[in-house]
């Protein structure tokens, strides 16, 4: 694809109403022309408010230095993934540093997000289930046996090692959440899933309060990992997808970032049935109708506004 079909990509996605002519995103006028320098990036001149813009002004990828064409293809590689994307790969495939990479999958992850805010889950007779595992602050135990640790002790953890939540409907979607402990998830539990909704869970004490709201499902994994109705395997589904990301790509997933790639793993499990085109074109979407980074704008190399 070269520039200029990337470009019109691009245009048609952010402004599909007008088929492709640009919009000022100041005053809303549609009468804009183009004011681009000799073999610059492109740039638009409202007429109305005489204010410039470029296709991406205001949005995620607002002041970019990459070429368009290298966005659009960072996009199709990353959602061409199944369990996630490395970053050391993806600098390779896109010629660019790996801090780089790095901050550009993490903005995709920012598009993915849009999709969850507000959503609730399950509804009059519809199945919920809920799960949690804990991900990051990985201990290395010692070589000799005799200088290990036990690492399950509070006083041999990093600190890094938080809970991940996730409530999904039965042929439905998903939400994830970032804890200290599984415990601390209640309110979030009970904010997010709808009332009428049956939930299943495991034999975790820490799911013992919500029988006060919801009709609940226990299954004891002791004995079984589905029995009479009740089991979490769809919860399941989402930790597998997430742990063998963990695993085989991203290696280490802790502290504020963590909820990016609960985010991210959730996506892809909500739309693991779509074409690659229409997962390129949702995040795109996304990315072009989203705010600037609120995790990564500004001076964020020695401070991430993260949380």
């Amino acid at each position: 694809m070269k520039d200029e079909e990337a470009e019109m990509a691009f245009r048609r996605i952010r402004w599909h109403e007008t088929a492709g002519q640009p919009v000022c995103p100041h005053c809303g006028g549609v009468d804009a022309y183009d004011c681009r320098r000799l073999k610059g990036a492109p740039r638009f001149r409202c007429r109305a408010c005489v204010k410039d813009f470029s296709i991406t002004s205001g949005t995620l990828f607002a002041s970019h230095k990459l070429p368009l064409r290298c966005y659009l293809a960072a996009i199709a590689i990353f959602c061409n993934e199944v369990k996630g994307k490395s970053m050391l790969a993806l600098s390779r495939d896109l010629c660019v540093s790996y801090k780089c990479a790095f901050v550009l999958a993490h903005k995709l992850r920012e598009a993915m997000a849009a999709e969850l805010k507000g959503r609730m889950i399950g509804g009059e007779g519809k199945t919920a289930e809920i799960d949690s595992g804990y991900f990051g602050g990985y201990v290395k135990p010692a070589n000799i046996a005799e200088k290990r640790k036990d690492r399950r002790l509070a006083a041999n953890q990093t600190g890094k090692r938080k809970a991940v939540v996730i409530i999904r409907e039965r042929d439905g979607n998903s939400l994830p959440a970032v804890f200290r402990t599984e415990g601390q998830a209640l309110n979030f539990v009970r904010s997010r899933i709808a009332k009428g909704t049956v939930v299943n869970a495991d034999e975790s004490p820490a799911w013992n309060d919500l029988h006060a709201r919801f009709e609940m499902k226990r299954i004891n994994h002791e004995q079984a990992y589905s029995l009479d109705g009740a089991c979490t395997n769809w919860a399941e589904e989402f930790f597998s997808r997430m742990r063998r990301g963990e695993i085989g790509h991203h290696h280490h997933i802790a502290g504020p970032c963590l909820r990016r790639y609960a985010q991210e793993a959730s996506w892809r499990e909500d739309n693991r049935h779509l074409s690659n085109g229409d997962q390129v074109h949702a995040v795109a979407g996304h990315a072009m109708k989203g705010r600037p980074s609120v995790d990564f704008s500004g001076y964020w190399q020695r401070h991430i506004n993260a949380e």
